[in-house]
């Protein structure tokens, strides 16, 4: 089957890693510049008619097609810092409620349209404060924003949930307000905190104190690490709490690849073992809504099943399945990684930009994804990237020769790892994603059938073709509370 860009968008998707004010519509750049005075993006000199000569004055009325070349121009740039200033002009845009409001409804609309049924957008309030708003102020606004475009996706007959990530910024001095936010407005819209800026030289330990009062009031905590500092950065984030890494690709330089050896059947067959048995004791557990403790029991207790029998962390693992497979072997931090299922936000189009990757076919997803780390994809910033999340997901599968279970096991481990109440994400998996994949598959079984091929190809195995174990979504380190979902859900059935 050719996962072609129309087909990956007709089905659904999670967006983990999408940042508020790196997703504008180039349009809403133009009409928000003009409405609050300020200059738009300075846009190369306009052509003549024959496109030979410069026009005196350059692009006066630049078009969004202009906006958008622009800002993706700007970010292309091989450094994190370098494609963070581009948001100066995003950011200078949102001092206003109304602006908020009118970019996070686009926001859903937007994702709506690109096929996703599960969304989480993170920003940074303490940047939207120069216009006279507060913090809490300039938090309404936004979900304002998001319930609209969640009320106007239910009346259109689609299915989102939505919520947002509240960012503290590396470069700035901690402070518990964001914090505060979270917990006071936990169960309307906020579903946890995130840390993004700058890596190098801004270490995850600075905000210590705050992510640990934020796990011990039950908020949810993903930190940026891994994509301009290596590894030790993805070990100060876990360190720090976070239940998922964003971005995390230079976790694969604590990976060496061992093309010539190869692991036996009896390693494979302890891997799969734990990762099935903590799947099983998982779901028995917690039950049909995923509890959150009891499941992550399971989940431990099944990684526990799987290392006794597999190998020690560390050891070569395969995810493949033959006793002829290459294997790798794992420093200690990637070992805790894919020993916890720590979930990686991969945003690769924007880590060509960044200088995290050279090119695609070099970008860790693919990879990470074969040895079996939980791996979810994302867009990050769409008016930078120029992308969108099912873009990402037909690179990836172009790319590294996925099949339609391979973006099946990528969609529900980002469902897996959302921060929205574990019956929610429930709901979504059963009725609507699960669904959706074998519907497809069933219909490509058809049109092989039809064309006289037979059944039973590679595209028409089942989930987890790639050593995954498959996880009921929601399962949580025991103790955390899920946040209450007001405010998030279109619908549930």
């Amino acid at each position: 089957m050719r996962l072609s860009p129309d087909l990956v968008r007709s089905l659904p998707a999670v967006a983990l890693h999408d940042h508020l004010d790196g997703g504008l519509r180039p349009a809403t750049v133009l009409q928000l510049c003009a409405e609050l005075g300020i200059a738009p993006p300075p846009i190369p000199p306009a052509r003549d008619a024959d496109g030979g000569t410069d026009v005196p004055g350059g692009a006066e009325a630049p078009t969004a097609q202009d906006i958008a070349e622009w800002f993706h121009t700007a970010a292309d740039s091989g450094s994190l810092p370098a494609y963070l200033s581009t948001f100066d002009r995003t950011v200078a845009l949102m001092q206003t409620a109304p602006a908020l409001q009118r970019i996070a409804r686009e926001f859903v609309e937007d994702m709506v349209a690109d096929g996703v049924v599960y969304a989480e957008t993170r920003w940074a309030p303490h940047q939207h404060t120069a216009g006279g708003l507060t913090l809490d102020a300039a938090v309404q606004a936004v979900q304002d924003g998001l319930d609209e475009g969640v009320a106007a996706a239910e009346a259109a007959g689609s299915t989102i949930v939505v919520g947002q990530l509240l960012c503290y910024l590396r470069h700035l001095d901690p402070s518990d307000d964001l914090v505060d936010l979270a917990i006071a407005r936990r169960d309307t819209g906020v579903l946890g905190i995130d840390l993004a800026g700058p890596e190098a030289g801004f270490p995850a330990s600075r905000f210590a104190a705050q992510f640990s009062r934020a796990r011990e009031a039950g908020i949810h905590v993903t930190i940026h690490a891994g994509e301009a500092d290596g590894p030790a950065s993805i070990a100060d984030a876990l360190d720090c709490g976070a239940e998922r890494i964003g971005h995390g690709v230079r976790l694969v330089e604590d990976i060496d690849a061992d093309p010539g050896a190869t692991s036996s059947a009896d390693d494979m067959a302890g891997e799969t073992a734990g990762g099935t048995a903590g799947g099983a004791a998982g779901e028995i557990a917690g039950g049909a809504t995923g509890d959150a403790a009891d499941g992550a029991a399971g989940e431990t207790a099944g990684g526990a099943a799987g290392e006794t029998a597999g190998g020690p962390a560390g050891a070569p693992t395969s995810t493949q399945g033959s006793a002829s497979t290459p294997t790798a072997r794992f420093g200690p931090v990637a070992a805790r990684v894919h020993r916890e299922q720590i979930c990686l936000e991969v945003c690769p189009s924007s880590n060509l930009q960044t200088g995290a990757a050279a090119e695609l076919s070099l970008h860790a997803v693919g990879p990470l994804h074969e040895l079996g780390f939980a791996v979810a994809l994302s867009s990050d910033n769409r008016l930078m990237s120029r992308t969108s999340t099912s873009r990402e997901m037909t690179l990836a599968a172009e790319t590294f020769d996925w099949t339609l279970d391979d973006l099946e096991q990528v969609v529900l481990t980002g469902l897996d790892a959302g921060f929205a109440p574990a019956a929610t994400r429930q709901t979504l998996r059963k009725d609507i994603v699960l669904p959706a994949f074998r519907a497809t598959r069933e219909q490509s079984a058809r049109e092989q059938s039809a064309r006289g091929q037979s059944a039973g190809e590679p595209d028409a195995r089942e989930p987890g073709p790639r050593g995954h174990a498959a996880r009921e979504p929601g399962a949580r380190e025991p103790g955390a509370r899920e946040p209450g979902a007001r405010g998030h859900a279109a619908h549930e059935s």
